[in-house]
């Protein structure tokens, strides 16, 4: 059995996996993304889309990710925005979802990932929603948790279906514990 690398070794994979790291991934244009309709499911509800959000990105070692589909989760020209500290100092990654594809396919693919929401807080007014939902992951579906964090979802509904506008992360660390309330077991709003 393999003897998993200190978990400063698995946060910094994480960070690159998530495209906090500009040049991380393949080079652009690597990874197609062929347009497709999207399920109907995956966008009649926010508990659709967070679920689409989730399973589009995960599998084993060796699975193509479902890039095409999650793709239709969101507006044209989402912007996704991955935070990280470099030398105690806040930085932002922004990049459209193509940059996230080929930033992240190569580890996702050749190493395997998992991502599941672990707690979900959703605040909406007529239209528009607001979702902070906590995740952790793993390299394999059962494997140990290898880091947590928390994904700021703001999503609009247009009147035949929910479209996600942007998203934001930060990774649970040392200095940036997730909060109580991001992880109480209580229902889903």
């Amino acid at each position: 059995m393999n003897k998993l690398p200190p978990l400063a070794a698995w946060i910094t994979a994480a960070i690159v996996l998530l495209g906090a790291i500009p040049g991380s991934g393949a080079a652009q244009g690597a990874v197609t993304v062929p347009p497709i309709l999207p399920r109907a499911a995956d966008v009649a509800t926010i508990d659709g889309m967070i679920q689409a959000f989730y399973n589009v990105i995960s599998g084993p070692a060796g699975q193509p990710r479902e890039w095409s589909r999650d793709r239709t989760l969101y507006i044209p020209g989402v912007k996704f925005v991955a935070m990280s500290v470099k030398d105690g100092v806040p930085v932002a990654q922004v990049m459209s979802h193509q940059q996230f594809v080929e930033d992240s396919d190569p580890w996702m693919v050749g190493q395997g990932f998992f991502e599941k929401e672990i707690h979900r807080v959703t605040r909406r007014f007529g239209n528009i929603a607001h979702v902070f939902s906590t995740y952790a992951f793993r390299r394999t579906a059962d494997g140990p948790v290898l880091g947590r964090g928390v994904n700021s979802i703001e999503l609009f509904w247009d009147g035949t279906r929910w479209w996600i506008a942007g998203a934001i992360w930060d990774g649970e660390r040392p200095d940036n514990a997730i909060p109580a309330a991001l992880l109480q077991d209580v229902p889903r709003d």
